[in-house]
């Protein structure tokens, strides 16, 4: 009974081990942290300007990633700025993101002037890659230049007397825009404790800084040299998300490379003032030949299109609409010129008109949405060489003369079908016609046509060595 007894309590210290091994197994799987699965990151682009293509994009991003339950977002950023609405929308999606949003100034030599400075300092975590910049964020009016005021208006408004009311007005336009600008970047900047000063002079000044001026000034948190850097400088990084504090846990972190989707890739394409300009043409030339061909469909299917194409993208653009009056001007010129020719005159004012408006269409001063002057003139030449083509094209006509109807038969060169003397038959503009000739015609000899008497032809015989088939004048 003793062995019994001793062999009993071995094996139930045995038990006892097993269970307190299973127990601290289950403890490490289900506590907080432990066994848990990799983190995820979602990485975002932002590549040129910002538009309504951007905006959509970010937020669709930024959806994505609270979908998939993402612990991080970087938002690799190089833009030379962009427009204002599309910029606020996106400081929004940010500001309203469960999800940590770490704004990255990358690759080496990019930037994040303009719009791109108040998005990232709207981010949870500002970095930059070494040789990046950011700031210029003073606000662009549609009409071009900034919308800083001239502290010399003032003194000049006092001297001039005339016109004050009118310069006053401008003024406070601009002041207006200008305040709300730093308000706003101010607010953008104390809320995540960065220096509010040189934010204001980035609108104000337009001031710059270099990556690591940006760090010694407290703009940003990090430089990092490339993606895998800054995951390991933010590993245990705590950050302030939505009034709580966490913890950035990117160790063994899975990347996921957010691709726009077609209707971002759509905006993005139609958002090109060149692109733009294209589909405007070819929706007016397909529209007219239409006109010129009623019933052939496809072109005026195409043309309506285009033009549909082309107006929605003016609403999501910055234009300026005298360029657009301009830009139907000269192609209502154009086309002109092929209705009532003018040796060119009406299509090089076209031409004329078309270069001006196209410039001037997009000329907002604001970064990436201008119109390439090259484009512009390699368009024109095109045009110009259409015109010339046209122009000469009706010359050669005019000298050609009739083609068709009794203009073209008279002094036309025929071909005898048979011997007659008087009356017979001869083949002209692949045709029988009854002719007379006062003299005798054989076979297969040329004549010419001197006078038409409802069907009947009147002939003489061609001068000999005439077999050019060309039209005479008698």
């Amino acid at each position: 009974m003793k062995f019994l007894s001793r062999s009993r309590r071995r094996t139930l210290g045995r038990l006892r081990i097993v269970a307190s091994a299973l127990l601290a197994t289950t403890v490490l799987l289900f506590a907080p942290g432990g066994g848990a699965a990799a983190s995820k990151v979602v990485v975002l682009e932002i590549d040129g300007a910002i538009g309504v293509a951007t905006s959509d994009y970010l937020s669709s991003g930024i959806e994505h990633a609270e979908t998939v339950n993402a612990d991080l977002i970087i938002l690799n950023m190089d833009t030379p700025g962009g427009l204002v609405s599309s910029t606020r929308d996106i400081v929004k999606e940010i500001l309203g993101s469960s999800i940590p949003v770490v704004a990255y100034v990358t690759p080496a030599g990019a930037r994040a002037d303009s719009a791109g400075t108040y998005i990232l300092l709207a981010s949870h975590i500002a970095a930059m890659t070494p040789t990046t910049h950011l700031g210029a964020a003073t606000p662009v009016s549609i009409g071009g230049g900034d919308a800083t005021p001239d502290d010399s208006s003032k003194d000049e408004e006092d001297e001039s007397g005339g016109g004050q009311a009118e310069e006053q007005s401008g003024s406070a336009m601009e002041r207006k825009v200008l305040n709300d600008a730093i308000a706003y970047i101010r607010g953008l900047a104390e809320r995540y404790d960065r220096n509010a000063d040189w934010a204001e002079d980035a609108v104000r000044t337009a001031a710059t800084l270099t990556a690591r001026e940006a760090l010694e000034q407290n703009v940003i948190e990090f430089i990092a040299e490339d993606q895998a850097d800054l995951l390991r400088q933010l590993n245990g990084y705590e950050v302030k998300v939505q009034s709580e504090i966490l913890a950035v846990a990117t160790e063994s972190a899975e990347i996921e490379n957010f691709e726009p989707n077609w209707r971002n890739k759509v905006l993005t394409v139609i958002s090109n003032p060149e692109i733009v300009l294209i589909l405007g043409m070819i929706g007016l030339y397909g529209l007219m030949y239409e006109g010129w061909n009623p019933g052939a469909i496809v072109p005026g299917v195409v043309g309506i299109i285009c033009l549909l194409i082309a107006a929605y993208a003016l609403q999501i653009l910055p234009v300026n609409y005298a360029g657009v009056a301009l830009i139907i001007v000269g192609l209502a010129l154009m086309t002109a010129e092929a209705f009532a020719p003018s040796f060119g005159a009406l299509g090089l004012g076209g031409i004329a008109a078309f270069v001006f408006g196209a410039i001037m269409m997009f000329d907002s001063g604001i970064p990436g949405f201008g119109i390439s002057i090259a484009f512009v003139i390699s368009i024109a030449i095109v045009a110009a060489l259409l015109i010339i083509w046209m122009v000469s094209f009706v010359l050669k006509l005019r000298r050609r003369g009739a083609v068709s109807g009794i203009d073209s038969i008279i002094g036309g060169i025929g071909t005898a079908m048979q011997d007659f003397d008087g009356e017979g038959k001869v083949w002209l503009e692949g045709e029988a016609w009854s002719a007379r000739c006062p003299v005798a015609i054989e076979k297969d000899q040329e004549v010419i046509v001197t006078a038409m008497d409802g069907l009947t032809l009147d002939v003489k015989p061609a001068p000999a060595g005439d077999s050019s088939g060309a039209q005479l004048q008698t």
